[in-house]
């Protein structure tokens, strides 16, 4: 506190109430191949439903990555989306001749379309996503009373447009603009022909406002439509050229009878290269932007999968990928399964405690399409973590039948007898098992750290990712205090506890944080710099169980033989 330079009284507070803080380890990512919705930004979706509703339901090309994470969500709720796109993805338009344009994103469509004008290069209306998807969308607009008295869609509206009071109290008139957004071959509804959405009372006028907020039509449905955005004025030409303009004694040209109902086609939807999927996972690198637990790679190559363990898990160093392997290798591989899973392991050439293989995919209803498919087991690998921290701890092994249970398995595409499971996990691959009776369950929970170390085990790289990211959150609050004894006694009353606790969940079994001179020394000191050292014993999950069933004589006495075998 600063001196007094006369006699008083000061007052201040010093804040000694810091505690280690929970960090969220449930937080699934995926980038992927999906039909619909933004692309190149990370979306939350906490359930099936809301992953449907951004981005569609699947189809024969985007089923993989829908399914794997549907299974994810349906052992937790928080997963971070990134539609990758090809560069041959198009947007659907409302322009018979113009110029093909994809827009991947709401930003993107912000910074280059919303308040340009286009020349009608791509119409005035066009599909808000990318993807074939789009070419089943239709929108009408009505501007004028003539046409609303034969409009298709006047029952939709209490009145015909015309004069809103904003542009009447501005010299204005005819701003007024009713909107319909249908659905002309079903791909958004049950039924061809419903109307998604209607907007009345839109206005042309760019500075329009309904209680302090914009009812600019171009502004209204940049902000609200879940299926369009509108591009240029309708039946572009000089004489519209006043649709956008401030209400300023404007009289805004009306449509009067000209065409007013716009198709959208020229969509396209073309998958993802392995580079356009690489571009799309780059976005969860950034550990300040994005908190992420459990990654998904669904059907990635090794080429994809390579490049998420390498450059995001291992480089991050507080989430896990999960991989499987291809399909090719475990589906109608009679007897060759575990030979090409090795094969592609070696292939994948990468060890690391942050990634965990499973040996396979799993058969399952596709109930969006009435028919059945194989997907890779990764999503529900990694949902078993959410279930365990759920019920237990992100230290506790998801495998086994306690915790490890798959779930929506019709049956698996190679079930693995105990000869290919003792093969696999000497590989680093966790068997994926069926027993008759038991369901189906993750029997193995191994890293892919191919050399002994406590941190082949998922539940010890799990903790101490948990540890790291809580301890990191916590020590923050010892930046640019001065390192001397009071600061370093401070950091080790707060880290204490919150190991103290741990160790009582069962998570360790014994630890010792050091932050005093021995490892703060002058040099460290005058470096600026803060030293704490935390050692660690992680519990361990058992993996191995050794039974001995002793045949003794009626009359020996079990004090003399117990313990002698």
């Amino acid at each position: 506190m600063a001196f007094q330079i006369s006699p008083g009284v000061n007052v201040s507070e010093v804040d000694l109430t810091t505690v280690v803080p929970s960090v969220l380890t449930t937080a699934g990512a995926i980038a992927g191949n999906f039909g619909w919705g933004p692309a190149n930004v990370p979306v939350l979706v906490d359930s099936e439903i809301t992953l449907v509703n951004r981005f569609y339901a699947p189809d024969n090309s985007t089923y993989a990555s829908f399914f794997t994470a549907a299974n994810f969500l349906a052992y937790g709720n928080n997963l971070q989306i990134v539609r990758a796109l090809n560069s041959n993805t198009y947007n659907a338009t409302s322009n018979t001749g113009g110029a093909n344009v994809q827009i991947a994103n709401h930003s993107t469509f912000q910074y280059t379309l919303l308040n340009n004008n286009n020349q009608n290069q791509y119409g005035p209306f066009m599909a808000r996503y990318a993807g074939s998807y789009g070419n089943g969308l239709t929108v009408s607009v009505c501007d004028n009373a003539n046409d609303f008295a034969t409009w298709a869609y006047k029952g939709y509206f209490t009145t015909a447009p015309g004069t809103s009071s904003f542009a009447a109290s501005n010299g204005s008139s005819n701003d007024e603009i009713h909107i319909v957004v249908i659905d002309s071959v079903g791909n958004f509804s049950s039924a061809v022909g419903t109307v998604l959405e209607t907007y009345p009372f839109l206005s042309k006028a760019g500075d329009a406002q309904v209680n302090g907020a914009s009812n600019y039509y171009k502004q209204v449905i940049f902000n609200n439509s879940k299926y369009i955005y509108s591009v240029d004025p309708v039946n572009y030409s000089n004489t519209y050229s006043s649709w956008g303009r401030s209400a300023n004694g404007q009289s805004y040209v009306s449509i009067n009878g000209t065409t007013n109902t716009f198709s959208l086609i020229n969509g396209t939807s073309v998958a993802p290269t392995d580079a356009n999927l690489q571009t799309a996972w780059s976005y969860f690198t950034n550990k300040e932007a994005i908190d992420i637990s459990l990654v998904l790679t669904a059907d990635a190559s090794n080429t994809v999968q390579n490049y998420v363990i390498s450059n995001i898990t291992s480089t991050r160093q507080d989430c896990v990928a999960f991989i499987s392997p291809p399909q090719s290798a475990v589906i109608n591989q009679n007897g060759y399964e575990s030979s090409n899973i090795t094969t592609w392991l070696n292939g994948l050439g990468i060890t690391s405690s942050y990634a965990v293989a499973d040996s396979g995919w799993k058969y399952q209803f596709d109930k969006y399409n009435n028919v059945y498919r194989w997907i890779p087991l990764n999503g529900d690998v990694a949902g078993l973590c959410v279930y365990t921290d759920t019920v237990r701890d992100p230290w506790f092994s998801p495998a086994g039948f306690n915790r490890g249970q798959i779930k929506n398995a019709i049956k698996l595409a190679w079930n693995p007898t105990k000869t290919y499971r003792d093969a696999l996990y000497a590989a680093g691959v966790n068997p994926v098992v069926s027993f008759p009776g038991q369901g189906t369950v993750l029997f193995g929970d191994k890293t892919l750290l191919n050399k002994p170390s406590a941190f082949d085990r998922i539940n010890v790289r799990r903790l101490f990712i948990t540890l790291e990211k809580a301890i990191n959150k916590a020590a923050q609050s010892s930046l640019f205090e001065l390192n001397d004894e009071f600061t370093r006694a401070q950091f080790v009353n707060l880290v204490t506890p919150f190991l103290r606790d741990v160790q009582g969940r069962r998570g360790i079994t014994d630890f010792k944080v050091v932050c005093d001179t021995t490892n703060n020394t002058p040099q460290v000191i005058d470096s600026n710099q803060f030293v704490g050292d935390i050692y660690i014993k992680p519990a361990r999950s058992i993996n191995f169980i050794q039974l001995n069933f002793v045949a003794v004589g009626t009359g020996v006495d079990f004090t003399t033989t117990v313990g002698a075998v």
